[in-house]
């Protein structure tokens, strides 16, 4: 069986959608905590998937948060080894910051659901079945695009979306996995924040319910075609 292994930082904050499609994929998945689990002697290499997912601490926070050394010597370890990088918001800027983009805070929050707009190259990405389908977003973070990557989506809040670096690398900054069912968690998780940036969570309760569903379909388009990319080809 193939492995997959998420970085998680809080609970809530899981593959959501995404987990199903893994496990249908033939994928089993595990969770590492990178506050109390230890990385050092993980193989990053013998992993067939890692997806370093979200959380509400920046990626240059290592002086505050120490785990965090170790959290971007694992994910340099693999961005090194040439396998599959799935970055999603703190996971992508995680990735940008290892492969020469800065992360910085933006001055402001981009916090609820709203359209992306895909670049030309992100067009004819894995990232087209997202073109009309609005994504969560939740981050006061943004990254700059590693040099050698490729711009794929911006939004009205934040330019820089999501990229790929090389067919391996996806960073994403906005919450496709986020499983509209159990939006309840993110509300009750996150609630301080969203009354500091007085968001409404309501608002963000409805939208969740609106649009769902069509952005778990869309989620598995990408994913999948982005795990299709990953297979090597077949033998001749």
């Amino acid at each position: 069986m193939k492995t997959a292994l998420a970085l998680r930082h809080v609970h809530f904050e899981d593959l959501g959608t995404l987990e199903p499609l893994l496990s249908e994929r033939g994928y089993e998945v595990r969770y590492l905590d990178p506050s109390v689990d230890d990385l050092r002697d993980l193989d990053a290499a013998a992993i067939d998937l890692v997806v370093a997912l979200g959380g509400p601490l920046g990626a240059y926070d290592e002086d505050v948060h120490p785990f965090l050394v170790e959290e971007l010597r694992f994910v340099e370890r693999r961005l090194s080894s040439g396998r599959p990088v799935l970055g999603i918001c703190l996971g992508a800027q995680i990735i940008a910051r290892l492969s020469g983009g800065a992360v910085a805070p933006m001055g402001h929050k981009e916090i609820g659901f709203g359209a992306l707009t895909l670049t030309e190259a992100g067009r004819s990405s894995v990232l087209s079945p997202l073109e009309h389908v609005p994504v969560l977003h939740w981050h006061g973070d943004r990254f700059e695009v590693p040099p050698g990557a490729t711009l794929l989506a911006s939004s009205e809040r934040c330019t820089e979306q999501a990229f790929a670096l090389g067919d391996a690398v996806l960073g994403l900054q906005f919450h496709l996995e986020a499983d509209a069912r159990r939006i309840e968690r993110w509300l009750v998780g996150h609630c301080c924040e969203l009354g500091h940036a007085s968001i409404d969570p309501r608002t963000i309760r409805a939208d969740a319910a609106r649009y769902g569903a069509a952005l778990e379909a869309a989620a598995r388009d990408v994913i999948g075609a982005w795990l299709d990319a990953q297979e090597p080809a077949p033998a001749r």
